[in-house]
């Protein structure tokens, strides 16, 4: 340890290091701009100048090392002379007008200017004449604002171990660039973002889309993050996936959600529609990944490791075994309550079990991770319907109502009733059960979601030898998934997107289906349909079975102990789950309508915490149960980076952004205002 003084404050500091960290350190402001604390000393901008007592002249001090009875002077008339002289050195080459830059009221220059003052004269403004470089993913490049401090550089390079960006020449004028001015796919970037992170000057900045600068800083850097429902940390669980240290992985994602290989298997994946992976080339394949590390994870960092609380004495009834259900019951079980879950049907497990198919999800994979439910001493009671919820009360603490939507929607148009017509929750409930059923040879689903894939699909497993599916939207707007399209398009069914339903067709059994193409389909403000049809456009289609699949909703009634609204759904109060009867909270699709997996137990975890503040607890249900590790900021090279195609498992595409959250932040003047003086 050393002793030294800056401006008549005597601290201890660490040998070795320089003089501006300490001083920034101690709450005493250098002014300073190539200087970035995770970086190599640089000097170039001549702003950190000090003056030593014993030395001849001002000194940098990022570059000056620490000696025991130092006695150093921040500011005199030759250090703020020579300050001046260097900031309008700078500002030779900068634009004038700041008004127009992205990074106005965010600029490290800018606050520069205003620490030494107003009196800069500027030198002879020239332009540099470089073209704004926006063809790239992701970042732009407008080497106008670059004050050459080389901080990009040394993220780059040293930070980063990359190598794609360094000084340039153009005519008379220094740049930061790529080797003959490539894009950064073709220079083997890995667009971690370091070098427009530590860019004081928004010469390099971020691309960000539409409404992501919105977010806070962490969503806006690690999207992926941010796009799933339960917040999982998707990088973190990439990053040991990758090390192949798959038991650390699946622990990541057990911290937000206790069913990573059913997620694995059938997860809506948002956070891949996220991506910044996806801004390069494809997006990673994120699911895929957690899928994998589910089934290598042996449970050595959770089993029997995570947060138990002791009992609290209160009693907590959930009512519904489904995905939102059995997530808050395994937490309010953590936090010391005991549960009680109460479901209708024969199995646990909801939709996961009922709805969807063993082709998507095995259903050994639904028992194995079901069996986490009960090994938490959680009472689970099958085939009993709830049919008032506030009578619970009577015996519970508290009622969570969690019954999904397993009702299916039955359209009101010619011949909906007749027999051969079926609805959606009714076709895959019986399949799941594994009774018999005769869907004959030819079947026409009717809807363009996901289960009305899955609808479809299932048929042609069942034998059905053609399956069509139309639906409203046009092909570019169906909402299911897109692999899920594709997938049924190679197993020979046939698509028709942009069609009304006429008519279903049919005397004593339905015989076909009648369909008219859509010149456009909107909704009115009352969220009603508008539909144009295109004349001269009628198509029949003939079948032996009719399947509804546009939607699905609550099994409930007025009965039920709660106001309902909108869809049959449970009402809740606003930013809450509490229901209009005081101790009743509901979750997951009851709420919100049909939505995920994920986001039913992002809504579990969401009903776990405010029933426990309901009841007494703190709501914290957060634990962690992988290591701490903190990521390496070293990439290192890696040739044709951006062109490595999506496969099944591919740690290695991942472009780690939030390593860029390990940044230090910039420390500006404004920082330490009202500092000094409690410090002298």
């Amino acid at each position: 340890m050393a002793v030294i003084t800056i401006d008549g404050k005597k601290m201890e500091v660490t040998d070795g290091r320089n003089v501006l960290d300490c001083a920034l350190d101690a709450g005493i402001y250098i002014p300073h701009l190539c200087h970035h604390p995770d970086l190599k000393p640089l000097g170039s901008c001549r702003m950190c100048l000090v003056e030593v007592d014993g030395g001849d002249t001002p000194v940098t001090s990022c570059n000056l090392k620490v000696k025991d009875g130092m006695n150093i002077r921040t500011d005199s008339e030759e250090i703020a002379r020579l300050r001046m002289l260097s900031l309008e050195l700078i500002l030779t080459g900068h634009p004038e007008d700041c008004s127009t830059c992205p990074k106005y009221g965010n600029c490290e220059l800018q606050t520069l200017i205003q620490y030494i003052g107003p009196k800069t004269g500027r030198l002879k403004m020239r332009m540099k004449g470089f073209k704004t470089e926006d063809e790239n993913p992701l970042l732009i490049h407008d080497m106008n604002r670059c004050v050459l401090c080389g901080r990009c550089v040394r993220a780059c390079q040293e930070l980063r171990g990359v190598h794609v960006l360094d000084y340039q020449k153009k005519g008379l004028e220094t740049y930061v660039g790529t080797i003959h001015g490539k894009l950064l796919a073709d220079a083997d970037c890995r667009f971690c973002g370091a070098c427009a992170e530590v860019c004081p000057t928004g010469a390099i900045r971020d691309k960000w889309k539409e409404g992501q600068e919105q977010r806070t800083k962490p969503d806006r850097v690690v999207p992926c993050r941010y796009g799933c429902p339960a917040h999982i940390d998707i990088p973190r669980y990439i990053r040991f996936a990758e090390e192949g240290r798959y038991d650390e992985a699946a622990a990541v994602v057990r911290e937000k959600a206790p069913f990573p290989e059913i997620l694995g298997h059938i997860c809506s994946h948002a956070c891949e529609l996220e991506c910044k992976r996806g801004e390069i080339n494809e997006s990673v394949s994120i699911r895929n990944i957690k899928r994998v590390a589910a089934e290598h994870d042996t449970g050595s960092f959770w089993r029997g490791k995570g947060k138990q609380l002791k009992d609290s004495g209160k009693k907590v009834c959930i009512v519904g075994a489904g995905p939102a259900g059995l997530t808050a019951a395994y937490y309010l079980r953590k936090q010391g309550h005991e549960i009680t879950v109460k479901e209708a049907l024969p199995q646990i497990g909801g939709m996961m079990n009922y709805g969807i198919p063993s082709y998507r999800l095995p259903r050994e994979v639904i028992r194995k991770e079901m069996s986490l439910i009960t090994e938490a001493d959680v009472r689970i009671e099958t085939s009993v319907k709830v049919e008032n919820s506030s009578l619970l009360l009577k015996e519970y603490d508290a009622v969570l109502m969690a019954v999904g939507s397993h009702k299916g929607i039955r359209l009101s148009m010619e011949g909906d009733h007749l027999p051969g017509v079926v609805l959606n929750t009714d076709f895959l409930r019986q399949v799941n059960l594994g009774n018999p059923v005769d869907t004959g040879s030819r079947v026409i689903v009717l809807g363009g979601g996901n289960v009305a894939f899955d609808c479809a699909r299932t048929a042609r497993r069942l034998g059905a030898e053609q399956v069509y599916l139309a639906c409203l939207e046009a092909r570019e707007d169906m909402p299911a998934d897109e692999e899920e399209i594709l997938q049924a398009q190679e197993e020979g069914i046939e698509i028709y997107p942009s069609r009304t339903f006429e008519r279903i067709t049919g005397t004593n059994k339905v015989s076909g289906v009648d369909f008219m193409k859509v010149k456009s389909f909107t909704f009115d403000e009352h969220r009603r349909a508008v539909i144009e049809k295109e004349e001269g456009t009628k198509l029949h289609l003939e079948a032996d079975t009719v399947i509804f699949a546009v939607g699905q909703r609550p099994d409930l009634d007025e009965a039920s102990g709660v106001q309902l609204g909108r869809g049959n759904c449970i009402q809740v109060k606003e930013h809450s789950l509490k229901t209009s009867t005081d101790g009743i909270f509901a979750a997951g699709d009851v709420v919100y309508g049909t939505k995920s997996v994920i986001a039913a137990i992002a809504s579990g975890r969401e009903a776990a915490k405010e029933i426990d503040r309901y009841l007494g607890g703190d709501g914290d249900i957060s634990e962690k149960l992988a290591p701490e590790d903190l990521a390496s900021p070293y990439l290192g090279p890696c040739p044709g980076f951006a062109y490595r195609e999506r496969v099944s498992c591919e740690n290695g595409r991942c472009l780690q952004c939030d390593l860029r959250l390990q940044i230090a932040q910039p420390r500006l003047w404004g920082d330490y205002s009202g500092q000094e003086a409690e410090n002298v």
